[in-house]
């Protein structure tokens, strides 16, 4: 492992790299080591900030399945989906290039926070806001998805922290998609995510199994119970029972069915389960 800076600012790299390219995109004032295989800096040229995403470099404790190779290939293959998927939620991509021996793509930066697990600190912040603040970006992340699916993709590696929030403004918006798919996806035993999103058949033992917008509506439905469960995210036993949560019971009917462990028991689209959800909301 080695340690750059860029305008002062230190970052840790697995071998040596020179990323002065960076400089074109102005001065850093924030970097992000990932282990994705990507290494993203927050930049600012002429008073507007910049946040980008390179692949290429080795990064400091990388994950071993991927390669540096496989970085710079899946972050090429982001530039389809930010277009094809584009939205208000999502944050923007303005340029993608080959620069440096590698692959960088640049978006406008948006002044908020990771607030998921395991940014715990965050995490508390964001599930201590007033229930009716954490339902509006919950029914915002729900109507983004239905934005995907009608786009003809599935949210694979959709997880809590795929969304920053700005605890001053309360403006939120969906980051990185980098491994959504379009079309439906086959379960090859590596599906990356988060364990509490994943739907039954994501299972890395259920190989072959269809992977689809109603596993995104698991996906939903178990942030539904991060978001208004107590202590959902912090106990190991994952509580999803009628008392802890937090919400009407009507809304508790419509979140426990769309994590049904059978696909069938589960709303049928994420379409279906927001009008579910707001028709219980009204109850």
């Amino acid at each position: 492992m080695v340690i750059q800076s860029l305008n002062g600012i230190e970052y840790k790299l697995g071998k040596p790299y020179d990323m002065s390219f960076i400089n074109k995109y102005g001065e850093v004032f924030r970097v992000f080591e990932r282990r994705s295989g990507n290494i993203c800096f927050g930049t600012e040229k002429a008073g507007k900030r910049y946040f980008l995403k390179f692949a290429g470099a080795e990064v400091a404790n990388p994950d071993g399945k991927i390669t540096v190779e496989m970085a710079i290939a899946t972050l090429k293959a982001t530039v389809t989906k930010y277009k094809d998927l584009k939205h208000p939620l999502l944050i923007n991509q303005i340029d993608a290039q080959e620069v440096g021996g590698g692959f960088l793509t640049v978006f406008d930066w948006f002044d908020g926070e990771s607030y998921g697990y395991p940014q715990t600190e965050m995490c508390k912040r964001f599930l201590a806001l007033p229930v009716k603040e954490k339902q509006r970006v919950f029914e915002g992340i729900m109507e983004y998805h239905a934005h995907v699916a009608e786009c003809g993709y599935v949210a694979v590696d959709f997880n809590d922290q795929n969304t920053l929030y700005n605890f001053d403004s309360g403006d939120f918006a969906i980051c990185d998609i980098d491994f959504y798919v379009k079309g439906s996806y086959i379960n090859d035993g590596n599906i990356p995510g988060a364990c509490l999103l994943m739907s039954p058949e994501e299972d890395e033992e259920r190989v072959g199994e269809v992977v689809d917008e109603i596993s995104n509506v698991y996906a939903m439905g178990g942030l539904a119970f991060i978001y208004f469960a107590v202590n959902y995210i912090f106990s190991a036993e994952n509580d999803k029972s009628r008392n802890k949560w937090t919400l009407s019971n009507a809304l508790y009917d419509v979140a426990i069915r769309a994590i049904s462990e059978s696909r069938h028991g589960r709303q049928q689209s994420i379409r279906s389960l927001i009008a579910e959800w707001k028709a219980a909301d009204r109850v």
